[in-house]
């Protein structure tokens, strides 16, 4: 696969741009700016999803203890908790597939409340995750004032993104769980927005101001990861660089 037309489009696009490529038949892989730290988004919820399956995994909590919507839990959304009514339960396996499905902000905050920042962290170094990290809660402002930040890298969330593939990631049973959940994701106009509709990916998107970032698995016939990150970028045009690349790389193997 020759990456040279990518890599000059990516060069010519407006603030800091990442992208990694692994082919998970061959394990080819080609980055560029793929090891940078990219403010993370909602990407951030794919470490978020991995540190409650291995809760669930090791009965620290249960997927199906409740968690019960407060007012002032509320915060802007992407999603549907903000705007159910106060006392509403929900149960942390409901709120792992609202945070990736819809991206829902509000079930991403209850559930890093639940698991504690601490665990997420940790478990994200002792996954070998280097600048990946989780700084603060979802629109945390006063947090933010300070300069905390939540960190992805292309690179690293491609890594959680094969060991679940592998079923190394918790469990074997707990990676196909949360690929299913990833495969659900109902925002589909980068990665997936130009490939052919019978191709299933597996991903999480990731949007703020001069933000835009998608990851995730393509299932092709020979199935490959894909991660794109964006900071202070053109978003509009960014976008349609992913969308385009995706459909190269996929024509192009």
């Amino acid at each position: 696969m020759d990456f040279t037309v990518i890599e000059s489009r990516l060069h010519s696009l407006k603030g800091k741009v990442g992208f990694y490529y692994e082919d998970l038949a061959s394990g080819e892989s080609f980055g560029v700016n793929d090891n940078e730290g990219y403010i993370a988004a909602s990407v951030i919820k794919i470490p978020v999803l991995v540190e409650a399956y291995r809760q669930f995994e090791q009965k620290v909590v249960s997927q199906d203890d409740f968690l019960e919507i407060r007012d002032e839990d509320r915060v802007p959304s992407c999603g549907a908790a903000a705007y159910l009514h106060a006392g509403t339960r929900l149960t942390l396996k409901d709120l792992c597939r609202l945070m990736i499905i819809i991206s829902d902000n509000m079930a991403t905050n209850l559930l890093i409340k639940k698991l504690g920042m601490e665990d997420i962290n940790r478990t994200i170094a002792d996954l070998g995750l280097k600048k990946t990290r989780l700084k603060r809660l979802l629109f945390d402002s006063n947090a933010e004032s300070k300069g905390k930040q939540n960190y992805i890298t292309p690179r690293e969330i491609a890594l959680l993104l094969k060991l679940m593939r592998e079923g190394k990631l918790v469990s074997s049973e707990a990676s196909a769980e949360m690929l299913e959940i990833l495969k659900h994701q109902e925002i589909n106009h980068k990665i997936p927005s130009m490939l052919p509709d019978d191709v299933c990916v597996a991903h999480k998107t990731g949007e703020d101001d001069g933000i835009t970032h998608d990851a995730g698995i393509v299932y092709a016939a020979r199935p490959f990861i894909l991660c794109f990150a964006s900071n202070n970028t053109d978003v509009p045009q960014t976008e349609q660089f992913i969308r385009t690349s995706a459909r190269m790389i996929y024509d192009g193997r």
